[in-house]
């Protein structure tokens, strides 16, 4: 059986949002999802208050209550019938993410059991496929790497990309 190597935040589960949401709180400033193509989203926030976003993700509880992409859980369920699934998530970057991180998925993704869950720093890890929207855990990767869209990476072009879990699931179903 093919192992799947899946990534959380903008792929899973929608940190953006959230940042969105906890910035248009404390600034009272209009902030959305229309991000320009290739720039993360603190570039698009006052410079003044840029280093926000590092603080919002670094509290305890940021991870917890993030929403999920619509169709992932669907899906996932789906190809956990055809594929070893995992989820791998580079929570060691963000230290109060890890508990969060874990009760998130044992709430939205309780078919996903604690053995299928990989946190860790650098995204090494053995699989067929891997899905991401991140470029740098496709260095070295030896299979087939999936770019989920995000507003940062929609300049990126070398990559196979998948811009909703109804293509992962036409691609990979």
């Amino acid at each position: 059986m093919e192992r799947i190597a899946i990534d959380m935040d903008e792929v899973v589960a929608d940190a953006i949002g959230k940042f969105i949401k906890l910035y248009n709180r404390d600034y009272d400033v209009p902030l959305d999802l229309k991000i320009d193509a290739g720039n993360e989203i603190y570039h698009h926030v006052p410079q003044d208050v840029n280093q926000k976003w590092f603080e919002y993700i670094n509290e305890p509880g940021f991870f917890r209550d993030l929403n999920v992409i619509p169709d992932s859980q669907r899906v996932i369920k789906a190809l956990q019938q055809k594929y070893d699934v995992y989820i791998v998530s580079a929570a060691m970057e963000f230290r109060n993410s890890l508990v969060d991180k874990y009760d998130w998925l044992a709430e939205h993704f309780p078919f996903i059991d604690w053995q299928h869950i990989m946190f860790c720093g650098n995204k090494i890890v053995q699989a067929d496929i891997i899905i991401d929207d991140r470029t740098k855990n496709f260095v070295n990767f030896p299979g087939r790497p999936l770019l989920f869209t995000s507003p940062h990476n929609l300049l990126v072009t070398e990559y196979e990309r998948v811009n909703t879990w109804e293509e992962v699931a036409g691609l990979l179903l």
